[in-house]
Formats: structure tokens, C-alpha cells, sequence
């Protein structure tokens, strides 16, 4: 049994830039935070894996004691809970109006790979609810033929732990050599190699330039007939795509 399992923000849509941190920025200005994260700053925040755990790096004695917050770690948790189910709900609300298209090619290979047989799963460090809403919106027709969804707080270590896609692993009953990780990040990559799966890497604007060494392949994106060509970046691999990243390129990822 072949499986692919795709990241969630910046693999299935471009999320990031134009879906998280405004969502976010809106939270905290609801909450009242003297807080406005810019690209450049939520670009330094990707480097920790999790929404709330992105929120709680703002929580330094300093800014709790100025803004009148809580101290007391059962008070932090309760608070950085209200304010990430505000953000996951801004942002479900805005990929619902269309906001985040699917990234190019995403959409195709979904349809190509489970034609083919392929088990397809979610492994992903964001909410379910956003995750679920992105994956309905890029996939409508084939969102519920995914074997699993995993996200959000399902393991007690984030990316770059490779806790989420060895869980995904057991949840599939898929061998890692069978398996192919597609990921647009140093973290993930980092989770993927660490539990023992190859990995191709859509690079996007806030990760262009980091280290993906250890990628069988890098791409600009997947491609799509009639739109978006793929550059190929790196290539460790036997695959060797055209314009386009089809299925039978992610097999010939997975040759040893």
C-alpha cells in the first residue's frame, strides 16, 4: 500500500501569509493586545510549530505584567485557549469565503493519487477544525476519501518531533518505505526524516531559502497543466518531472 501524507499550511493552500497572520492580528485585536505581528515577524514565529504555542511566546513576564494578564500557569492556559479558538475560528470563516486557494497542482495529484490506489492522510500541527476546512476546500469532491486527519494537540510533541507522522504511520498500518511525506518547511522535514519517511518539499515564500538537504526532492510547487510550471530545486531522486509533479513521480520517490 502506497501512502501520501501532505502537510496542511503552505503544502494544501498558501495559509501563512494570507490566512494565519492576518487571523491572528485580528484575534489580538479583539483581545485587546497592543499586539500586530508583520510578515516579518510571523516569519521568525513559523520557526516554533503550533498556534498556541506561537501565541505563548508572547507571554514574557514583561507583557504579562503590562497588559494585566495572568500569571499563574492554569490562567495562561485557559486565556492562550480563548484566544486561539478565536483565531481558528476567524480563519475557518476565511477559508470558507475562498480566500486561500489551493496551491497549484494540490487539487490535481489528491484526484491522481487516490485513482491510483494511494491511501491519503493529513498530519498537520494547526487546529483540526482549520485543517478540515482547508482540506474540504482544496479537495471538495475527495475530502472524505482521506484515510485520516491528523492535527492540532493528537500528539504530545509538535514538528520538528516526528511524533505526528509516526502516529500517522500506526493510524494507516503504512511501512515507511511505502509512505512519501509532502511538506514545505524545515520543521516538517525535520518530523518526516526523524520518523524514517522520504520527503518532498513545495517550497513558499517564507521557506524558500532554508536547509532541505535531506529532501529526495524540491520543487517550486506541483504544477499544474495549463497553469503553474514546476521548477525542480533539488533532485535526489529517480523521479524526473516534466512541467508538472504527476503520480508517477512521487513513486519514483519512494525507489530506494
Amino acid at each position: 500500500m502506497r501512502a501520501l501524507i501532505f502537510d496542511c499550511d503552505g503544502v494544501l493552500a498558501d495559509t501563512e501569509r494570507y490566512g494565519h497572520l492576518p487571523a491572528f492580528n485580528r484575534a489580538f485585536a479583539e483581545a485587546g493586545l497592543p499586539v500586530r505581528w508583520s510578515e516579518e515577524d510571523y516569519g521568525e514565529k513559523l520557526r516554533i510549530g503550533g498556534g498556541k504555542e506561537r501565541m505563548a511566546s508572547l507571554l514574557t513576564p514583561a507583557f504579562v505584567s503590562e497588559n494585566g494578564l495572568p500569571a499563574d500557569p492554569e490562567g495562561q492556559r485557559e486565556l492562550l485557549a480563548g484566544w486561539h479558538r478565536r483565531k481558528t475560528a476567524i480563519y475557518t470563516e476565511m477559508v470558507a469565503s475562498g480566500a486561500l486557494p489551493a496551491r497549484p497542482g494540490v487539487t490535481r495529484i489528491i484526484g491522481e493519487a487516490l485513482d491510483a490506489g494511494w491511501t491519503l492522510a493529513v498530519a498537520s500541527t494547526s487546529a483540526e477544525p482549520s485543517v478540515r476546512a482547508v482540506l474540504e476546500h482544496v479537495a471538495p469532491d475527495r475530502a472524505g476519501e482521506f484515510a485520516a486527519v491528523l492535527a492540532g494537540d493528537v500528539v504530545p510533541r509538535k514538528k520538528p518531533a516526528p511524533d505526528v507522522y509516526e502516529l500517522a504511520l500506526r493510524t494507516l498500518g503504512a511501512d515507511p518505505s511505502d509512505a512519501l511525506v509532502i511538506e514545505d518547511s524545515r520543521n516538517g522535514l525535520e518530523a518526516a526524516h526523524a520518523a524514517g519517511l522520504r520527503c518532498v518539499v513545495t517550497v513558499n515564500g517564507y521557506t524558500e531559502d532554508e536547509d532541505f538537504s535531506e529532501a529526495v526532492m524540491v520543487v517550486s510547487s506541483l504544477g499544474d497543466p495549463g497553469g503553474e510550471r514546476t521548477r525542480v530545486l533539488a533532485n535526489h531522486g529517480a523521479a524526473r518531472p516534466g512541467d508538472w509533479v504527476t503520480v508517477e513521480d512521487l513513486e519514483a520517490c519512494l525507489e530506494r
